[in-house]
């Protein structure tokens, strides 16, 4: 018997993982992803994006990642993968089906898309991403500036960058990647409000996601991961380290304010500069869930390690640090989604929806 629909919004990793575990565990899964198909954002990101751990960790459950197990896939090969993995998930997927609002009526959630039809379930994850709301810090000045601002959402090689002077601003591992590819076309400085900070790729001979596993430190909580870890390493060979230091890109402390045709620099120093690239990560993309205030006064959800605590039967999937380490990414995702739809299952609900 049917637990009831279980409506998932987005069909990128985390919806997908979410469809999953909820086909598993008796629901009737239905993904809404807004796209033309179930792969998220990965086509959207830089042209040179590679991931940082091998595919023998990116892996989900059941579905090899094709390849050598140690190598590190690129962004195609990882649409390719989710693209594989939702074609033999046997669940329902609509694609080009935006969701613009929910609401809550009793035990059931009613979706209304973009096209102006409806959907109802049982119970709802939000597992659409943060990709549609990166965040630019408010800078002073940044009206006047009449050179190129972007946020690295809409950055996809160095080439349109050739011989310009351009500053990317972050201390992760987009901002050091496209500061380094961006310094063999451009003068490039990397600007920075805190040192960056390196973790090695090898140790001993094993990938940092092996030691990881081994000691279960991608597992650990958030609030015992902020006691450990200051800031998000760069993770890496030793490439992007003595590329910094040899100052290309060079690191510098972040600037003070824009200028109609620059930078300004902590020192009152100011600078011609073509463009500046944000790096500067991504907030929850949570809009459509606005009217059933289950979110906080900055947009970001209510919960407990992804289970809504302002309304039963709501849960997140995809969100930065949501229950460790890993959460919102490939080989940590589907940990999170198995905690969330339990969680959804345990509570009592009104009868599956015809």
């Amino acid at each position: 018997m049917s637990r009831g629909r279980l409506l998932i919004v987005g069909g990128g990793q985390s919806g997908l993982a979410a469809a999953r575990t909820g086909r598993d565990r008796g629901w009737e899964p239905v993904v809404l992803e807004a796209g033309d198909e179930p792969v998220g954002s990965w086509p959207c990101y830089y042209d040179s994006l590679r991931l940082f751990s091998p595919r023998r960790f990116s892996s989900f459950p059941g579905y090899r990642f094709p390849g050598d197990p140690d190598g590190y896939p690129g962004r195609d090969e990882v649409v390719e993968y989710i693209r594989g993995y939702a074609d033999q998930l046997g669940v329902e997927v609509r694609t080009n089906a935006r969701v613009v609002d929910v609401t809550a009526d009793g035990p059931a959630f009613t979706v209304e898309l973009v096209d102006g039809s409806s959907l109802v379930g049982d119970a709802l994850i939000a597992a659409s991403g943060s990709f549609g709301n990166p965040h630019v810090p408010s800078i002073p000045g940044r009206e006047a500036f009449e050179g190129r601002v972007l946020h690295v959402a809409d950055y996809r090689s160095p080439e349109e960058f050739a011989g310009q002077r351009v500053v990317v601003v972050g201390a992760g591992n987009s901002a050091v990647q496209v500061a380094h590819e961006l310094a063999e076309h451009a003068e490039t400085s990397l600007a920075v409000r805190d040192r960056v900070r390196f973790a090695p790729q090898m140790i001993a001979g094993r990938d940092l996601h092996w030691w990881l596993r081994l000691t279960r430190a991608d597992l650990l909580p958030p609030s015992v991961l902020e006691r450990l870890v200051t800031g998000t390493p760069v993770i890496g060979t030793d490439t992007y380290k003595r590329a910094l230091e040899a100052g290309r890109p060079d690191q510098r402390p972040m600037f003070t304010a824009l200028s109609p045709d620059g930078v300004v620099w902590p020192d009152v120093s100011r600078e011609q500069v073509d463009a500046v690239i944000f790096a500067t990560g991504y907030r929850p993309h949570l809009t459509y869930l606005t009217s059933l205030g289950v979110l906080d006064g900055a947009g970001r959800p209510r919960h407990d390690r992804g289970v809504s605590t302002a309304l039963p039967g709501l849960g997140f999937l995809g969100l930065e640090f949501q229950r460790s380490f890993s959460s919102n990414t490939l080989r940590g995702v589907h940990r999170d989604a198995q905690h969330v739809v339990d969680a959804l299952t345990r509570l009592p609900r009104g009868a599956a929806v015809a």
